[in-house]
């Protein structure tokens, strides 16, 4: 069953076609079919450019997820260092190991600091 993108979901699409399409052309739209990119006014879930979803799609996994699942769109958090939005494991709080370990650093540092301020 279909649904209707989100506001969020239409301009991560408009800017994947406009950014990494080899087939799309500011001034004639899609060079294949020689007409306006399907993509750009793609306004509901369901039927999407064969180019688009095996080439392009892949490149952004959380909008890969909330439009080839089923049903409403899955939740993503924003990640609490970078503020980049992914699919949350479980109770995953980062985006990835590198930003775990940056926040882990900077609770480590806040420790210390309040550590010494109390001798």
């Amino acid at each position: 069953m279909s649904r209707e993108l989100t506001r969020e979901e239409r301009a991560a699409i408009r800017r994947l076609v406009t950014t990494l399409c080899a087939n799309y052309d500011r001034e004639y739209g899609c060079l294949p079919l020689d007409c306006e990119c399907y993509m750009l006014g793609k306004c509901w879930t369901g039927a999407y450019c064969r180019y688009f979803r095996e080439a392009i799609l892949p490149t952004d996994p959380a909008l890969e997820a909330a439009l080839t699942r089923e049903g409403p769109a899955p939740e993503t958090r924003s990640c609490a260092v970078c503020g980049r939005p992914f699919l949350p494991e479980g109770n995953q709080a980062y985006c990835s190991a590198a930003c775990s370990e940056a926040a882990r650093r900077k609770r480590q540092r806040d420790y210390m600091r309040k550590r010494r301020a109390g001798r």
